[in-house]
């Protein structure tokens, strides 16, 4: 490497620690609700069901659909789907399981709305869900004690919520796990990320991949999350990329859905510039946006890609498949490739797993609630590693106290073809640690 000087980025905000007192203090809060509750159901807790012979287990799903920005419409839809499936082979624990949707169009008011719904509707959960406007739903949950499992991790607010349980390690992990890899393959990194809340909290968690295999921090690049197109961007990663002719520079596309478009205008742009590599993120990129970026001869060819789970090619995916075959109806907003789908699949096997652990009990939120905290350890199939929440995790010292797995996979692209570039998990715990938070 070369003598660049080594910086640390602060723009994570610093999050809640959570201490002895604070923990009283949310469990007090959490008593009230409850209390309150009662009360106002006459002593019925709203959303609950009773034994095998109650009422439907009701839960919601939702995510972003038809807008200018990131869409997930196939979270909601494979949730549809998975209660067709479950429904048709006994339901879920032996009880009906009704899905409610909703799209929270990418903005704060309707994913309140969504919120608010769910409290309404009687939902215990909601399960396998996209929103980046957790500053306006959570609070709406935390008020009615709704357990918000499997979110797809968009924001930290999932990973210090009491009320959160992540079954991934979100947008932090990948970014981690990346810098980590990146650290001896590249000269100079420039990031391009959103230009938003959530995106603040990516440039941390590359940077402390990065230093950790002695390399200097990333160009941290903000670029607006819906746009058409991104030549000015694509020209400024491109500088910052080439700056040490020594090594090959690196640029990581972070732009969710956008990253397509901003691949497009890269392409056009790099033959100005010394040949660089690039490497993302799972959500940013699957096997679709390699396919239109050009395949085999797309700028991602040879670019590492880190994922929360194993490539959809494994055979681990083969009961999430059967689902879709037997009950997606040829829904074509369900790809069995898709990040966003396959979170939800793992949040409903949590979903399965908490309910069935009931036995002919109550479900409700509070029950959900409880076995969750009381430490019910959910196999999903070595999707990831097992699963099992605490009120505070090894991540509490960074803010991230809800954060349970932070195991990511290192993927490929191969001949046009995203595929597994090393067997099995990586933990990258100790490497977020040394993030550092302001």
């Amino acid at each position: 490497m070369t003598g660049r000087r080594r910086t640390r980025s602060t723009f994570l905000p610093r999050l809640l620690r959570f201490t002895g007192s604070t923990r009283a203090a949310v469990l007090s809060a959490g008593a009230l609700a409850g209390c309150a509750s009662l009360l106002a159901g006459c002593g019925v807790v709203p959303g609950a069901t009773g034994g095998s012979g109650g009422g439907p287990v009701v839960v919601m799903t939702w995510a972003p659909e038809g807008t200018g920005a990131t869409n997930k419409p196939g979270m909601p839809a494979f949730a549809l789907a998975y209660a067709r499936w479950v429904n048709a082979n006994g339901g879920i624990g032996g009880r009906k399981l009704t899905v409610l949707t909703c799209n929270d169009h990418n903005t704060a008011v309707d994913a309140a709305k969504c919120a608010r719904r769910a409290v309404k509707e009687g939902a215990v959960a909601v399960v396998g869900s996209y929103s980046q406007h957790s500053d306006s739903f959570l609070p709406h949950l935390e008020g009615a004690g709704i357990p918000y499992i499997g979110g797809y991790g968009v924001t930290n607010a999932e990973f210090t919520s009491p009320l959160s349980y992540p079954v991934n390690g979100g947008q932090p992990a990948l970014l981690a796990g990346l810098g980590k890899e990146l650290a001896g393959n590249c000269g100079p990194v420039a990031l391009v990320r959103p230009d938003t809340i959530a995106g603040d909290a990516l440039p941390p968690m590359l940077d402390a991949g990065l230093t950790t295999g002695g390399h200097d921090s990333a160009e941290d690049q903000r670029a607006p999350e819906d746009s058409a197109e991104y030549s000015a961007q694509a020209e400024k990663a491109l500088k910052e990329a080439t700056g040490d002719q020594e090594e090959k520079g690196c640029v990581i596309p972070a732009l969710g859905d956008r990253t397509a478009t901003f691949m497009d205008s890269f392409r056009r742009t790099r033959d100005d510039y010394a040949d660089v590599r690039t490497a993302t993120v799972l959500g940013s990129v699957d096997q679709t946006v390699v396919d239109s970026t050009g395949g085999a001869s797309s700028a991602f060819e040879g670019a590492y890609v880190t994922g929360w789970y194993p490539v959809a090619s494994d055979p681990r995916w083969d009961g999430m498949k059967k689902v879709i075959s037997e009950s997606a109806f040829s829904d074509t907003r369900i790809d069995a490739a898709d990040t966003g789908v396959q979170t939800t699949w793992i949040a409903y096997a949590v979903l399965r797993a908490v309910v069935e652990s009931l036995g002919d009990g109550e479900v409700s939120a509070t029950t959900v609630r409880g076995a969750l905290d009381d430490g019910l350890r959910i196999d999903t199939g070595e999707l990831t590693p097992a699963l099992r929440w605490q009120f505070s995790d090894k991540l509490a010292s960074i803010g991230l106290p809800r954060l349970v797995n932070a195991h990511v996979t290192l993927q490929t692209v191969r001949r046009g073809r995203l595929v597994a570039a090393k067997p099995g998990f990586v933990d990258v715990t100790r490497t977020m640690e040394k993030a550092e938070v302001d």
